[in-house]
């Protein structure tokens, strides 16, 4: 290792390797509005705009440390708002959630959402410029992909010349056909579910014969109001009425349909695409997609939002995905730490059993538009607690790491915002605004002056954050070696192997030590060891002696930096709040 302090090391900040992802929930903003009544209309709550993330926006998320942005919610899709005069068909109450409709229901892959944009008629150039001012600032265009469902009432106006919708060649007297775009349940109606209550009077009944099945798989004509009634599922050539028996050659409609609407957002700029219940499509399917994709826009980059860790691999080394959700392995392990409940022993299983080979591969978060806010009570209830938490998913692995808008402030849904209901979770469903965030906009200023004291304090953690990661070869491209094995073996003082989690990350240039405290309402006293094997093999340093650590992050860890000659005898003393972490890098004395 390089006799190089950290603080005189010059190491570049626009590493690929190291995504910092940031979900826009577009729709919500940069909406000033803050009537928030409980399914009011677009012109009751407002509703952001493509054109509200403006250059000031932009610039103030590249010096927060975002790499690239992921604009949720920008393909068209079903909803309550009447844009008829606009030649887009009215969708039908009883098959739409909410007011604004889900973003996951869409009803045309081709056009973007006539609500993002302040003129429709140019809603699309309002879309190619924000991808343009996003650009120009050095970051990165993420969208959805929503490849397994569409809304019930989809059709394509502003598709290409030459291009079928999908169904338009279907044979809907068949359940299945590898031909087909959908699944039929023939000879029967579709029904809505019981107890569906739309939020607007309905007095016109909903057509839809022969039935199609349902976007979570349900091969009825009626599913329950739980299911996603509002989606159809889309056939990618699997029978799912008979085994699940593939029927892949010739490639499928599907497919090919598909292939065409990535290739027509990869040619408007979009860098990489958010895949929704990517599970829900056979692997065989991105199999081909995305190295056909690949070839004419080598840089791109694909994410699956998948929950089934026996096809992780499968996913990366057949489907040839870049990157995974990784929400059923170290989120629900760390939401459990963060609630009072868990222990830091499943870190290490997970990262050895479950991801493994693929750890690079897993996109880490505590927050998105699925989950609850961390400050909530169904939550944490603390926004702070995510400290430790937060710190180790940017730094256990290369891979990416996200936020979702306003976690970085504390956001708090204590309200029912319609469909929803009072969760835990910002509404996708309908028009609202976020107040907290709404005070960072400021009128469009989007700047600290309307946040309190603990939002700039906490916004400040996740700034310095971002950077950390961005700014340390050790962090975005280095090699993580698990300090638990010889720290839980009861030689270390104190050391409480059920919140107490640490581990090194480190190149040849740079050694950074991680201790974390994952005890929501005790501080720690313990020593931490490293032992020589690791000392002298891994990082491959010489004399203990020669070297010292020196607290690196956070900026308000007051830690005594202790001599590193004590690294390899009784340990390092520390001492930690509750919900807290200490970075250290391993320097020259």
């Amino acid at each position: 290792m390089a006799n190089t302090p950290i603080s005189e090391m010059k190491i570049s900040a626009t590493n690929k390797d190291k995504l910092v992802i940031y979900q826009i929930f577009t729709r919500l903003f940069g909406n000033r509005n803050t009537t928030n009544k409980v399914y009011g209309t677009i012109e009751e709550n407002g509703c952001g705009k493509f054109n509200d993330i403006t250059n000031q926006a932009l610039a103030e998320l590249k010096k927060f440390g975002i790499t690239h942005l992921w604009y949720t919610g920008v393909i068209e899709h079903a909803t309550l708002t009447d844009y008829s005069a606009y030649g887009i068909a009215a969708d039908h109450p009883l098959i739409v959630k909410g007011i604004a409709g889900s973003p996951y229901a869409v009803k045309d892959y081709y056009d973007v959402d006539p609500d993002l944009a302040t003129d429709v008629n140019n809603r699309m150039q309002e879309f190619e410029a924000l991808v343009k001012r996003t650009h120009t600032l050095d970051m990165k265009v993420i969208i959805d992909f929503i490849p397994n469902h569409v809304a019930r009432q989809y059709h394509s106006n502003v598709r290409p010349a030459g291009v079928k919708d999908f169904g338009e060649d279907d044979d809907n007297t068949i359940a299945f056909s590898p031909d087909n775009n959908f699944y039929y349940i023939p000879n029967h109606d579709f029904i809505v579910p019981e107890g569906h209550k739309p939020p607007l009077d309905v007095t016109a009944p909903y057509h839809e014969r022969p039935a199609k099945a349902t976007g979570n798989d349900v091969f009825r004509a009626q599913p329950s109001q739980y299911d996603w009634y509002e989606t159809i599922k889309l056939n990618y050539g699997v029978d799912y009425l008979n085994n699940r028996t593939p029927h892949f050659d010739p490639i499928p409609s599907t497919w090919l349909k598909m292939r065409d609407i990535l290739s027509f957002w990869s040619e408007k700029g979009v860098d990489g695409f958010r895949c929704d219940m990517a599970e829900m499509v056979p692997v065989e399917f991105w199999s081909w997609v995305i190295p056909e994709i690949k070839k004419l826009y080598p840089g791109i980059i694909f994410i699956a939002e998948i929950y089934n860790p026996y096809e992780y691999h499968n996913y990366i080394r057949i489907g040839k995905f870049d990157y995974l959700y990784d929400k059923v392995g170290l989120y629900n392990s760390l939401r459990r730490l963060m609630e009072g409940h868990g222990s830091v022993e499943d870190i290490t299983r997970l990262w050895q059993q479950e991801s493994g080979d693929i750890s690079e591969n897993m996109l880490r978060f505590l927050e998105n538009h699925d989950e609850q806010r961390i400050a909530s009570r169904y939550f944490a209830g603390d926004p702070w607690t995510a400290v430790p938490a937060m710190t180790l998913s940017a730094t256990l692995h290369t891979g990416p790491l996200m936020l979702y808008f306003g976690q970085e402030l504390g956001v708090n849904p204590t309200v029912a915002e319609g469909f929803q209901g009072e969760d835990g979770r910002t509404t996708i469903f309908d028009y609202w605004g976020v107040p907290e965030f709404q005070d960072w906009v400021n009128g469009g200023k989007y700047n600290q002056e309307k946040l309190t004291w603990e939002q700039i304090r906490l916004r400040a953690f996740y700034e310095s954050l971002n950077h950390f990661v961005l700014e340390n070869e050790a962090i975005y491209a280095g090699q993580f070696y698990d300090l638990q094995y010889v720290n839980i073996d009861g030689q270390s003082f104190n050391y409480d192997k059920q919140f107490v989690y640490s581990y090194l990350r480190y190149t040849e240039n740079q050694a950074f030590l991680f201790i974390c405290n994952f005890n929501l309402h005790q501080k720690i006293e313990t020593n931490v060891r490293i032992p020589q094997g690791a000392w002298t093999d891994v990082l491959k340093l010489g004399n203990t002696s020669a070297y010292k650590l020196k607290p690196v992050f956070p900026s308000f860890v007051t830690s005594v930096s202790p001599k590193a000659s004590a690294i390899t005898s009784t340990g390092i003393h520390v001492e930690l709040p509750p919900s807290s972490v200490v970075v250290y890098a391993i320097v020259p004395e």
